[in-house]
């Protein structure tokens, strides 16, 4: 790998330059600013949403209240009107109003740890009936990934009532990785054998040992398997959460990692076999 950074160098920055660019448009499409270690993209809502998830499990570790449930409705706050952007307010009480005890209980994140993944939280589409209703109820969409069976699940909380008026489950639906899921991703890369190559020239550009993912600049893209990849290892890869990264020395060149497919749905890297 090492000598084909150094030849193509001008071709892998290129190729990386376009790789970030689709990354950072489907992201800016898909979830509500950047994807952020919060898990929501980096905006003070996503933090807060991030940091109430983390309070529910240490509730259900016995800690007063019950993990996922709100025995009062959350402070509105600050509150938009129509199709307005959520407010970081709205945000806060989404994330606190969507996830009950129940799923809380049943799912599991990135880390193996009990609790959805939160990917995301959008403004949800009004109803048919309401498209000319000037009045029409603010309701947002609360997206996780539940890494226990591979399931994107979606809640919608409607923010008049406080209510949540709809779960749907699906798989096979693969989101853009959340920033908490490429960090991941790094972490499981980096302690894997396979990770050699990146060391390497991690090593080359710097003269250090690379050994966190806090040393590189990331981005990140779903990976899906097409018909005949190799190994039959990625064939799962779709309905697995399977990601590739694209590193960068900070304030230094791109690596070129593309042939290191990170299962995180079974913990695992695969290379891919070409030719």
């Amino acid at each position: 790998m090492r000598e084909i950074v150094r030849r193509h160098l001008g071709k892998v920055v290129a190729g990386a330059a376009i790789a970030v660019a689709s990354t950072a448009v489907m992201v800016g499409i898909t979830l509500p600013g950047t994807a952020g270690a919060d898990e929501t993209g980096g905006t003070k809502g996503a933090g807060q949403a991030a940091a109430a998830g983390q309070q529910q499990g240490q509730d259900a570790q016995g800690s007063a209240a019950a993990p996922g449930v709100v025995e009062e409705a959350p402070a509105e706050g600050d509150k938009g009107k129509g199709r307005d952007p959520l407010t970081d307010d709205e945000m806060e009480r989404v994330a606190k109003l969507a996830l009950n005890r129940q799923l809380f209980n049943a799912s599991e994140d990135v880390d193996g740890d009990r609790g959805p993944q939160q990917l995301g939280i959008d403004l949800a589409d009004p109803e048919a009936s309401e498209l000319d209703d000037a009045n029409a109820p603010r309701r947002a969409d609360v997206t996780y990934y539940d890494y226990k069976d591979d399931t994107l699940v979606t809640r919608t909380v409607n923010l008049d009532t406080g209510k949540v008026e709809g779960t749907s489950t699906s798989h096979g639906v693969q989101p853009p990785l959340s920033r908490a899921e490429t960090t991941e991703a790094a972490r499981l890369l980096l302690a894997d054998p396979l990770s050699a190559g990146l060391k390497g020239d991690y090593k080359d550009a710097t003269g250090k040992e690379l050994t966190s993912p806090d040393q590189l600049q990331l981005n990140s893209m779903v990976f899906r398997a097409n018909p005949g990849i190799r190994p039959a290892a990625l064939t799962a890869c779709g309905e697995h959460r399977c990601a590739t990264l694209t590193p960068k020395v900070k304030n230094g060149p791109w690596i070129d990692t593309r042939d290191l497919v990170i299962d995180l749905s079974t913990r695992k890297i695969v290379e891919i076999v070409r030719g």
